[in-house]
């Protein structure tokens, strides 16, 4: 059985790339080649690819209430499925340049929901979608407080509007259950929650 990862970034030939659009994001368009897993060369073909910059997502988590913080916000991408446009999801943002994770973390707290973390657990990285675009998600578990949690945010300048809900541990992974959340880093950082809610709660008792 042939062991998988035999090839790497260099077997990737770029024949061309320019940039066919350039706005708030880029999408270029390249022309290459690379190697077939039955030896022979793939022809050069096209594709167009998103430039977007990585982001870090994080789902604030009392270990001692057993709630968490759920950001309420209007998204575009999910006019037109059937469904609210508005979708509840972790804290996220960007990363600047020079950025850690773990301070755009720290950051999109503050701005997004007024928390700050007293830890952040490395839930893991991942390409949101590596056919058409070149985003990773840094992804995290952040420790908070839900006393005072909870109220609108969000930079006005940046078009932002959202409402923090605090919910239950159990109502927030229902929701991916039955479909009420649907993101994939919500999806993600509650099943990761799911599976390692024992032991986070144990660690505070």
């Amino acid at each position: 059985m042939t062991e998988p990862f035999q090839f790497k970034a260099s077997d990737v030939k770029v024949e061309k790339r320019e940039t066919v659009f350039q706005g708030f994001f880029r999408m270029d368009k390249l022309w290459l080649t690379h190697p077939r897993f039955d030896g022979r060369d793939m022809p050069v073909f096209t594709r167009e690819l998103f430039i977007r910059g990585d982001a870090t997502c994080v789902l604030p988590y009392d270990s001692d209430r057993d709630e968490v913080v759920l950001l309420e916000q209007f998204r575009l991408g999910a006019l037109g499925r059937g469904q609210s446009p508005w979708l509840l999801e972790l804290v996220a943002g960007m990363n600047e340049d020079g950025e850690t994770p773990e301070e755009v973390a720290q950051r999109e707290g503050q701005e997004e929901a007024g928390l700050t973390f007293s830890q952040l657990d490395k839930i893991c990285d991942y390409l949101v979608s590596p056919g058409g675009s070149t985003e990773m998600i840094h992804l995290y578990c952040g420790h908070i407080s839900t006393r005072d949690a909870g109220g609108l945010y969000g930079m006005e300048h940046e078009h932002e509007d959202i409402r923090a809900h605090v919910v239950a541990a159990d109502e927030a992974i229902a929701m991916i259950h039955d479909g009420r959340i649907n993101n994939a880093a919500a999806i993600i950082a509650l099943q990761w929650l799911e599976l390692n809610r024992s032991r986070l709660r144990k660690g505070k008792q």
